[in-house]
């Protein structure tokens, strides 16, 4: 199979300010690449400034979708409209499905040191963006790891090896793997899911002839076999999903089907019936 057709985009993540002006890379959900259904967003933080991140994401409100941030360093605190509060710190992973309405803040839990995660969004079908909220905190030591021969594999979501990943979506299952390996060849997994994403975040990678470099994500033909080959100890992240082929209207914290209930969740936010 041809470069072309394994490796069908390519995207750099561009920096971005989010929150109370905390500094990160947009991956998705940028004027290069807006959506991959399911997947809404994906941004990546990461210095060790503590000025960069300091000010955290106060209080916002959210509505329609799922956040799920996962830590590779550092400690952020959730507090959240329903009385939800829990810290997550490396390894670990918070999922909250915002459905009908949350307002919540992510606040760092350091003074200094590296902060280093990503924050994904996934998207909701329309039967279930109005439905209830949930909430889940997952220490680091409940996600499985899978080893493999050239390293591991942190299974967050999905299945893989014998392994089940800790985050549950009802009704959307979705792959979502953390590949740290050293140098060799690697396979990666095919469920046979239409929408199939690697971010690599550490050292580079090698696709189809074409290197994959830190801070870059490839999106990839579902049906194809795909081995990626380290020269260097690298890591990336995996994710695939069935998009869910809906209309999809979004502005700022709110992702609908319509301009109309755009309009409803603004306000129902500013009237206070949100969350």
């Amino acid at each position: 199979m041809s470069q072309a057709k394994i490796i069908q985009r390519r995207v750099r993540g561009m920096p971005a300010q989010d929150g109370a002006g905390v500094k990160l890379s947009r991956i998705i959900n940028q004027p290069a690449y807006k959506h991959r259904d399911p997947f809404l967003m994906l941004d990546e933080f990461k210095s060790d400034n503590p000025n960069d991140y300091i000010a955290g994401f106060p209080p916002h409100p959210h509505r329609g979708f799922c956040t799920l941030t996962y830590m590779l360093a550092g400690n952020m605190a959730h507090q959240d409209s329903r009385g939800n509060s829990g810290e997550i710190s490396t390894g670990g992973l918070q999922w909250m499905k915002a459905a009908r309405g949350m307002i919540h803040s992510e606040m760092p839990k350091q003074k200094d040191g590296l902060m280093w995660g990503f924050q994904l969004w996934i998207n909701l079908p329309a039967e279930q963006k109005m439905s209830e909220p949930d909430y889940a905190d997952i220490p680091g030591s409940e996600v499985p790891e899978v080893a493999i021969a050239q390293g591991v594999v942190r299974v967050l979501a999905g299945e893989f090896g014998s392994e089940t990943g800790p985050v549950k979506a009802e009704g959307r299952n979705f792959l979502y793997l953390d590949y740290r390996v050293d140098k060799g060849e690697v396979t990666l997994p095919n469920q046979q899911q239409d929408t199939r994403l690697v971010y690599v975040y550490k050292g580079s990678v090698l696709i189809d002839g074409v290197t994959v470099n830190a801070g870059e994500l490839v999106d990839l033909n579902s049906a194809a076999e795909v081995v990626l080959k380290a020269h260097e100890p690298s890591g990336f992240l995996v994710l695939a999903a069935d998009p869910i082929g809906e209309p999809i209207a979004q502005y700022g914290p709110f992702v609908m089907n319509t301009e109309a209930e755009l309009r409803q969740a603004f306000a129902d936010y500013q009237n206070g019936t949100l969350a």
